[in-house]
């Protein structure tokens, strides 16, 4: 058979989708699996008997990474995604990257092709930033800042190395899974494009030509704590009044100054002491701005965290600044784009080139590597939520244009 022929079980990947969507499942809909979590763990313990059972030689390295190997030598060619989740979230975000890369390295494992280069797919540990986004991917890069990370906590306070220690794992050890970039010949993903231009437009496959910059910072206010009953209103030091302004200036700053593309968004509100007779003394915002071009998207951070210390010093508060993460821009690699574009061509089906809005694994690996990314629509451009959706056909597509362009990759021709 040759590569052209090959096609993915459809069957296959939609037992493998669901049987993790098993996993993390909140009883009121929608599944949480942050990184290092109990449920993330059964996730990786379970995506590794899949890897076994195909004989895809199975490992995971000492940030949390899994991966399953087609072949032997290097440089590879990559794919995968993550398994982590958001909180409440759907069930192809991440988990269809690495699931449809499983698939596509069965597929091939039992067909007669063998390809020139080995393959692997990889599931790149919490790439949503409980702790740390793309932290697998950047302990695979090389660019994790283990100073940052050693800091780290999630929203409750847990620290990272706590998480990761629970989870069987050292953070001290997390240099060692670095890989040489000479080990990696391209990497894709598959992924949905969350959002609804593919779908409006009717287009099956997207091709991503570049992904967003993210910038996250946490924003403490402190103000004084004052009895609620007692304290007049123009005597108070109110640490959420403040964080409250701010939070609605910072809106209108990126509205004016973002030429239309940059986004903003306040995720977490953290007040202390959180009772309804004292006045708040601290307020806590967690923050993210995006924007694809990387010199606004830091104008605007700085313009951000200036009208911050504005609004603090108007009201006699003090602002603690952390930044927590820090991503670029980065365009995709125009020989994976031209190498899917082939592919979806050979399949008959229609491309579009496009941006992404969601930062994805992907940015982290192209400062390594040729990196690209395919696209499926979304329904109703829905997902980071339960209702999170694209129809069997639509994968099917999207895994097959994956397949065809790791056979391109793989065979050294591109």
């Amino acid at each position: 058979m040759r590569g052209d022929e090959l096609r993915i079980d459809l069957g296959r990947l939609r037992r493998d989708i669901e049987a993790l969507a098993a996993i993390g499942r909140d009883p009121t809909g929608g599944i949480s699996r942050p990184a290092w979590s109990p449920a993330h763990e059964e996730a990786r313990a379970w995506l590794l008997g899949q890897l076994r059972a195909a004989e895809l030689n199975p490992r995971v390295d000492p940030a949390g990474n899994v991966f399953g190997r087609l072949g032997e030598g290097t440089p590879v060619v990559l794919t995968g995604s993550h398994i982590d989740t958001v909180p409440r979230g759907g069930p192809l975000d991440g988990a269809l990257g690495v699931l449809a890369g499983v698939e596509c390295l069965r597929t091939i494992a039992a067909s007669r092709i063998r390809p020139p280069r080995a393959l692997e797919v990889a599931a790149f540990t919490d790439e949503e930033g409980r702790f740390y986004g793309f932290f697998g991917s950047r302990a695979l890069a090389g660019s994790l800042d283990r100073a940052l990370a050693e800091r780290l906590t999630d929203p409750n306070g847990l620290a990272l190395s706590e998480a990761m220690r629970r989870a069987g794992f050292d953070l001290a050890r997390t240099p060692e899974a670095r890989r040489d970039p000479r080990e990696i010949a391209a990497y894709v993903e598959l992924h949905i494009e969350q959002g609804p231009w593919l779908e409006a437009a009717d287009v099956p496959i997207g091709i991503v030509e570049g992904i967003v910059g993210i910038r996250r910072f946490r924003l403490t206010f402190v103000g004084q704590p004052d009895h609620a009953g007692t304290t007049p209103m123009d005597r108070r030091r109110d640490a959420f009044l403040t964080a409250a302004e701010y939070a609605t200036k910072s809106r209108e700053l990126v509205v004016r100054g973002g030429q239309g593309r940059a986004v903003t968004t306040i995720g977490v509100v953290d007040v202390w002491p959180g009772v309804p007779n004292i006045v708040p003394e601290r307020a806590a915002l967690l923050q993210e701005l995006r924007d694809s071009d990387p010199a606004l998207l830091e104008r605007l951070a700085t313009r951000t965290l200036q009208a911050a210390r504005r609004v603090a010093r108007r009201r006699g508060l003090v602002l603690e600044v952390t930044h927590l993460m820090r991503a670029d821009p980065v365009r995709m690699s125009p020989r994976i784009q031209a190498a899917i574009e082939a592919t979806a061509a050979g399949l008959g089906l229609p491309t579009r080139r496009m941006p992404s809005g969601a930062g994805h694994d992907a940015q982290i690996l192209a400062a390594v590597t040729d990196a690209g990314m395919v696209f499926i629509p979304s329904q109703g451009g829905r997902s980071h939520r339960p209702d999170e959706w694209t129809d069997w056909p639509a994968i099917e597509r999207g895994a097959n244009v994956l397949l065809g362009t790791l056979l391109h990759l793989a065979s050294g021709d591109v």
